[in-house]
């Protein structure tokens, strides 16, 4: 369980440390970085959303490859505005329905015997929905015969008030592509096969038509959560209005989204916690194998909001004031400090991602005994604890109030991740 690891609450009789720079023009840049980044997450997801459909329309190999391709693809700039989760309240409510992990599979689809059955925690660890046109849920008799995007959202999603049942967003979508990974530690991600989605007596697994329908639902949903998402963000939108109503609450969430993701979040229940378990199944994208980008990703976009600057997917770049600004006006050498700890963090992600790429999966480096694998995640891990350090002397010299930095117990408190 995440635990605030600090609160720091400083009251000065100056006002916020912030120099020559205008804060609100640091907030309204942050903003548009945001827009920017959920903008493309949108585009990328459409792009998704017609390869399903292509998919489902014409069954095959080449289809099923070019939809995993644009899945891939559309994890490059979501994963870049997760930064803005924590601080963010409108963005962390929403959050759930749109990346949230690990999941209870068995709920979606058909399973490896291997998998198991119903549990005291989940009841519908196994419901297999795809294959069930109804089911009793919370007492309640539950028509499934029609897949659609409101099923998925109003009544499967976190089914029975338990939080791994996911139903939607990119992971339930990321295993319906894929497939389970069954390797363990070996080589190979998910290996679903095509004939999943075929029709007659070419389907695989049975229920190719309702699979095939769960997944148009599921991308349709995706679409249509980004595009809520980057509207609050535009001109107008509440999370743009949140932020720039008031500097000093508006720096706040820039800082402890920084500090959450980096510190809490991704070194410790996304990188530490899978060294600690040595476990395959705590990778952020554990079908797919992309677990490496998850974080390569997610370490760039907290870069991006420190200097203000992103390069969106057609390549331009969406800059302007910047918090680095502001902490330079207050003290250059924290300014410094900062930049050096950013590199040095996307230098260690940037070998995860390259050993990755070269055949060195993430769920590989998470086996137990391999020294290779947990001193690159490990290198992650110290980059992001290191840089977070740098976030609360920045904190301080700029006088910010009531930052609240979320932790985790792989990081703070180890012996409670055995209990």
């Amino acid at each position: 369980m995440n635990k605030i690891l600090l609160t720091t609450v400083l009251t000065c009789a100056a006002p916020m440390a912030f120099a020559d720079t205008n804060t609100s023009d640091v907030l309204t840049n942050y903003a548009n970085i945001a827009e920017a980044k959920f903008q493309d997450s949108l585009t990328t997801a459409q792009a998704l959303h017609v390869a399903v459909d292509a998919l489902i329309a014409d069954p095959s190999e080449t289809n099923l490859q070019a939809a995993k391709a644009a899945w891939l693809a559309a994890r490059v700039p979501y994963q870049q505005t997760e930064v803005y989760r924590f601080g963010n309240a409108i963005v962390d409510d929403w959050e759930g329905k749109v990346n949230a992990w690990p999941l209870d599979e068995g709920l979606i689809d058909y399973v490896d015997a291997s998998y198991g059955g119903p549990t005291d925690e989940n009841e519908f660890a196994a419901l297999n929905v795809i294959a069930n046109t109804a089911f009793t849920l919370s007492g309640e008799d539950i028509d499934a015969s029609v897949i659609t995007p409101e099923f998925l959202e109003g009544q499967l999603h976190e089914a029975d008030g338990v939080e791994a049942n996911v139903a939607t967003g990119y992971h339930a979508i990321e295993f319906l592509l894929w497939g389970q990974d069954l390797n363990g530690h070996g080589t190979g991600a998910g290996n679903r096969p095509w004939t999943d989605y075929a029709v007659g007596a070419d389907c695989t697994n049975d229920n190719c038509d309702r699979r095939g329908e769960y997944l148009s639902a599921a991308t349709q949903l995706l679409v249509s959560d980004l595009d809520w998402m980057a509207a609050q963000w535009g001109e107008g939108g509440a999370a743009r209005a949140s932020v720039l109503e008031d500097d000093a609450a508006g720096v706040s969430a820039m800082l402890t989204g920084m500090g959450s993701l980096s510190y809490g979040e991704v070194a410790g229940e996304r990188m530490r916690l899978g060294v600690m378990l040595n476990d395959p199944e705590e990778e952020h994208s554990c079908f797919a194998d992309n677990t490496h980008n998850d974080h390569y990703y997610d370490g760039l976009g907290v870069q991006n909001v420190y200097l203000g600057a992103y390069t969106r997917i057609d390549g331009t770049i969406v800059s302007g004031a910047s918090l680095a600004d502001l902490v330079a006006g207050a003290d250059a050498g924290l300014d410094a400090e900062m930049r050096t700890k950013l590199s040095t963090t996307m230098r260690e992600l940037g070998d995860i991602k390259h050993a990755a790429e070269a055949g060195f999966a993430y769920d590989q480096m998470l086996e137990a005994g391999n020294a290779a694998g947990e001193d690159l995640i490990m290198g992650g891990v110290n980059a992001f604890i290191d840089q977070t350090r740098s976030i609360e002397r920045i904190v301080a010299a700029l006088g910010v109030e009531g930052i609240a930095i979320e932790g985790s117990d792989s990081l703070d408190d180890p012996s409670a991740v055995f209990q």
